[in-house]
């Protein structure tokens, strides 16, 4: 997890809007040579080969985030790397990111510049430079957009709508361990609301809650295909929720699936803290959400190439159209699957 050390108390009236943007944007050195000339012009200027993936994301405050458990650092790190999540997801490298960001009165420089620490951290984990965006007033709360570049392979991006009948259907990492996190972190903000002197003990819940807080794009897997000597027919990374994905993948290629609930990729801290809560591990997985790993079809001949890698994990394989879309539940049962997505309306 991240550090958050500073006190809020300078007003952001106090620099006025141009001394703010140079105080919070002077970390930003360009490192790419992709990148001709970055922020302090009217416009970025870069110079790519080949093919260029473009993807924007906005986190808005009381939709994306509750900063009553959300630390102003992790905010500007998670802002970065949902974005970049988009980008990997279709097999391309990221480069650049802009940030467009709107505060309103009741947040300080100090508060800010944590915000763009968690920023810059981002941009120096995953080597892409923050080439430009803005910065403004809010009526209320906190908006941020991100726009994130990246640069497609030679034998161009990685589509939804690759997937043929035959294909495995694969995962990495784990599923439904942030929606499970954000659920802790919810309801010890509530016993803080009744208590303010509660001091939560969240060390039962170290990883979930960090794979809300601080989620990790999968930049590594993208190293790793090239390695083996793997190309995706499909891919999508999970944002929303497994279920929702893996329509999305199905619809996009014009086809079916079976996926295999025992194949289902879940932590045991995820697990145990299901049934402290009472809810089922496999449903959550499904639906949860935020997990920012990569849904992904391969050829059956890369099969071998794949399976010893405790990255990735075979949940299910692609059918024809006419099957449908459906889990096969441990019981053997076939249910159709349905996704209830982001509810952001």
């Amino acid at each position: 997890m991240l550090e958050q050390k500073k006190a809020y108390k300078t007003p952001v009236k106090d620099l006025g809007e141009f001394a703010l943007i140079e105080q919070l944007t002077k970390s930003a050195i360009a490192t790419l040579p992709s990148t001709l000339h970055g922020i302090g012009d009217d416009a970025a200027v870069l110079k790519h080969e080949g093919e260029i993936v473009v993807s924007t994301d906005m986190l808005i405050e009381g939709v994306h985030f509750d900063l009553g458990y959300m630390p102003l650092k992790h905010l500007g790190y998670k802002a970065v790397v949902v974005n970049l999540s988009d980008i990997y997801a279709m097999g391309a490298q990221a480069t650049q990111v802009l940030v467009s960001i709107a505060v309103s009165n009741r947040f300080t420089l100090e508060a800010m510049e944590e915000i763009y620490a968690g920023i810059h951290l981002a941009c120096k984990t995953y080597g892409v430079d923050l080439v430009g965006g803005d910065t403004t007033s809010s009526k209320q709360g906190i908006q941020l957009s991100v726009t994130a570049l990246g640069i497609a392979p030679k034998s161009g991006p990685i589509m939804r709508s690759g997937a043929k009948e035959k294909d495995l259907l694969v995962v990495t990492g784990d599923l439904g361990a942030a929606y499970m996190g954000l659920q802790v972190l919810a309801r010890e903000n509530e016993v803080f609301k009744v208590n303010p002197h509660h001091k939560p003990d969240l060390d039962p819940y170290t990883y979930l809650v960090e794979r809300q807080l601080k989620p990790e794009a999968r930049k590594d897997i993208i190293t790793l295909f090239q390695a083996l000597e793997v190309t995706p027919t499909s891919m999508i990374d999970i944002s929303d929720g497994l279920s929702s994905e893996v329509l999305h993948l199905c619809k996009q290629s014009e086809v079916g699936c079976r996926l295999y609930e025992e194949k289902i990729p879940l932590d045991p801290q995820f697990i145990a803290v299901c049934e402290e809560f009472n809810v089922d591990s496999t449903t959550l997985a499904l639906s949860g959400g935020e997990d920012y790993e990569l849904l992904f079809t391969i050829k059956q001949a890369d099969f071998q190439k794949i399976k010893a890698n405790p990255n990735m994990t075979v949940i299910g394989h692609i059918t024809d159209k006419s099957d449908s879309v459906n889990l096969i539940t441990r019981g053997d049962e076939l249910i159709p699957i349905k996704a209830q997505g982001w509810k952001a309306f």
